[in-house]
């Protein structure tokens, strides 16, 4: 089983670079999507009414921000958006899916970087989605999307000129740490121990020609996960957005 997670910066912008070909060409089992930008309308036909898919999507009440998304091959047991809590729930960033054999949290985790009540913000997401995740210790649970936080300095290209903007500060690498430590895995980083792997990169100073970039996008799997992964990767050779898409692949 394959799926895949991309922050494509806006659903309607990437369809116009060719994702409908992306989409049809990668053929996975299920793809999350985050910062769609749009509410369930506002979706180009052909993503919204995709054959062998079931859609799922949430929108803020804000228009035109955050908002999440899935395509699934395998029809869910029950989907649900949020994480129980007005605060958070408002922005559309969680699209929580339970089937068989594990639950899958597709997340848009917020940015911190505008002001110091958003960096607040993020936190408080963080802290209270932990806590949120101890409901499911006896499930397998599959975490995929947009961070907005490198966890490591490996974690990309300039630690040290960053090691105080939001998305490297330590108190948001911390909370990594204890989504670690109650039994979560980077999937990557269990089969890849390279620097240079990088999903994010700023369109203002074209960083992306130099690879200088930041890891934010993950999928982290609980303890009980991790034998039946096959692969982790970064699809940095495909465009359309400041972000490329990551994917895993598991033994059913």
């Amino acid at each position: 089983m394959k799926i895949v997670s991309w922050n494509v910066n806006g659903i309607r912008a990437v369809y116009k670079k060719n994702f409908l070909g992306w989409f049809k060409n990668e053929d996975a089992d299920i793809v999350c999507v985050q910062e769609t930008k749009a509410v369930k309308e506002q979706f180009p036909k052909e993503l919204a009414e995709a054959s062998e898919y079931h859609f799922y999507c949430s929108s803020a009440q804000k228009k035109g921000y955050s908002g999440v998304a899935v395509w699934s091959k395998i029809k869910p047991l029950s989907v649900s958006a949020g994480i129980e809590n007005e605060k958070f729930d408002g922005e559309g960033r969680v699209l929580k899916l339970e089937f068989e054999k594990f639950v899958l949290f597709n997340i848009y985790f917020p940015n911190g970087g505008a002001s110091e009540e958003r960096l607040e913000y993020k936190l408080e997401f963080y802290d209270y989605f932990i806590e949120y995740l101890k409901k499911y210790q006896k499930k397998t649970v599959i975490i995929c999307g947009d961070f907005n936080t490198a966890h490591h300095p490996i974690d990309l290209a300039r630690p040290k000129q960053n090691e105080g903007v939001s998305g490297f500060m330590p108190a948001e690498r911390e909370r990594l740490d204890e989504l670690e430590k109650i039994g979560f895995k980077d999937s990557f980083r269990h089969f890849n121990k390279e620097p240079g792997n990088y999903t994010w990169w700023d369109y203002k100073t074209a960083a992306r020609s130099r690879n200088t970039g930041w890891r934010i996008d993950y999928f982290y799997v609980s303890q009980d996960a991790v034998k039946y992964l096959k692969s982790a990767d970064i699809h940095n050779s495909v465009h359309g957005s400041d972000h490329c898409p990551v994917s895993i692949t598991i033994n059913n």
